[in-house]
């Protein structure tokens, strides 16, 4: 059976943006979605801290080929990274506002972001059999060509959403109709 994830970003939350929105959506069509509040801030949102909570869903059988994830901003480079370091397969992965290596948000950020980053990101795409990537062309804090860059890398469907911002509360997402025809 499917089942959904949908991962927060950097100092994020499962209850912001167009997360609960997304959630209720699929959970009406009676499927199984988890939104983890994954740890935050300078200390404790890191790969390692992030990656033990997604091995807790996966010792519950809960990730696997049937998964559907969909991430946003710092979120889908943590997911390809912690897919292909475990060597995860599954169905499909939506990254939102994704990106890689890319440092001069602002201190906070670039030291939670640093250790999610990683080279080898192409490799992803052995562990997922559709990646979709939605970014826009005025995201405030990533820059577009960054967020290309990561979409060109690993997606097999990109998105572009003009003057969409982060696709976030602030640029007005809190309900995200266009990722729906994609779960």
């Amino acid at each position: 059976m499917e089942n959904y994830f949908i991962i927060h970003c950097s100092f994020g939350s499962p209850f912001e943006n167009w997360f609960g929105w997304l959630h209720d959506f699929i959970e009406d069509d009676d499927k199984q979605c988890y939104v983890p509040q994954f740890p935050i801030g300078v200390g404790y949102q890191n790969y390692e801290n992030w990656s033990k909570l997604l091995k807790y869903y996966l010792g519950l059988g809960l990730i696997n080929e049937n998964t559907i994830i969909i991430a946003h901003s710092i979120a889908p480079v943590f997911v390809s990274k912690f897919l292909t370091e475990n060597k995860i397969k599954i169905k499909k992965l939506i990254s939102v506002c994704g990106f890689n290596n890319y440092l001069g948000i602002n201190e906070e950020y670039d030291n939670v972001n640093e250790s999610m980053y990683f080279d080898n990101l192409k490799d992803v795409k052995q562990y997922v059999d559709k990646i979709i990537c939605f970014y826009s062309d005025n995201d405030p804090y990533v820059k577009y060509e960054v967020e290309k860059e990561f979409a060109d890398t690993i997606a097999t469907e990109q998105i572009i959403i003009p003057n969409g911002g982060h696709i976030n509360s602030e640029s007005g997402y809190d309900t995200f109709e266009d990722i729906v025809s994609y779960l």
